[in-house]
């Protein structure tokens, strides 16, 4: 098999949009598709993605409106569960291992609900049909925030001025990465603006439609809590693990809600071997 640690950057057309996506790993290893959160994208992944490449062919993808793939008209979970079908597709992946991380999570489990006998592992990150509002109240202040900016270290500065456990180096790329130019030389975040506005935002699925969902997803489930999280709360997630009939907990020490930014090395201790486990590769 042969490993690559080294990202490919990649274009699909979808549903009407173009995507994009990175590429680690071997096209022959078993396929694990990583999604991002709200406002993130999929080169927020690299750390992670560097140590699965070696058993997995890793793919992230930048969702709609969010990184290098196009800005829509229409953000409601089904039309990202839809990009999801569509990317599957597309890439023929057969059976594969899926993990989102809070927005991506949450279109994890709605891809998974439908799509269970297709998925070898499900891997749910800080997110449930319900969120706690302190995390909401801080995500939706956030996303409102100044987003133009005089240069990245302006825009570093902000982001680590609303997360004090953000490990450095990974903050430093994810937002760099996150920034384009704007017409007078001053940066601002790739995401489509429209999401930044109180008028629209991102939509969220009816929470009750969402736990009547969980008991449909019957594939290996690992669910990962932010030991700090605001978003997800302890008496969710224990009631997740409940729902879904093949699920385990696992919480990350020194961390909030976005784990891989805060405590990337804890985050892989956590996930890599229940994702190894399922190609038989772990023990």
């Amino acid at each position: 098999m042969t490993t690559s640690t080294t990202a490919q950057d990649k274009n699909v057309a979808l549903n009407g949009l173009n995507f994009h996506y990175r590429e680690w790993g071997d096209p022959s290893a078993p396929p694990l598709l990583l999604l991002h959160g709200f406002t993130g994208h999929a080169r927020s992944w690299e750390t992670f993605a560097a140590a699965m490449a070696d058993r997995f062919r890793v793919l992230a993808l930048d969702q709609r409106g969010h990184g290098e793939t196009d800005w829509a008209t229409d953000y409601a979970p089904e039309r990202m569960v839809e990009d999801i079908e569509s990317f599957v597709q597309e890439l023929k992946l057969g059976q594969f291992s899926l993990l989102g991380l809070s927005m991506g999570g949450r279109n994890a489990y709605h891809y998974a609900a439908a799509h269970a006998d297709e998925l070898l592992r499900l891997v749910i990150v800080d997110i449930g049909p319900e969120i706690a509002t302190e995390g909401s109240t801080r995500i939706q202040t956030g996303t409102r925030a100044n987003d133009v900016f005089a240069n990245a270290d302006e825009a570093i500065a902000q982001q680590r001025a609303g997360n004090a456990r953000a490990d450095e180096n990974e903050l430093r790329s994810r937002v760099s990465d996150n920034l384009k130019p704007t017409d007078d030389g001053k940066m601002t975040w790739r995401w489509d603006k429209a999401l930044r506005s109180p008028d629209r935002g991102l939509p969220r699925p009816d929470s009750q439609a969402a736990w009547a969902m969980l008991p449909k997803i019957t594939c290996p489930t690992l669910l990962v809590r932010g030991a700090h999280s605001d978003v997800l709360s302890q008496e969710t997630a224990e009631r997740m693990t409940r729902e879904i009939p093949n699920c385990d907990l696992v919480q990350v020490p020194d961390a909030g809600h976005s784990i891989p930014l805060e405590n990337p090395q804890g985050f892989i201790l956590a996930v890599r071997p229940f994702l190894l486990e399922g190609i038989g590769a772990y023990d």
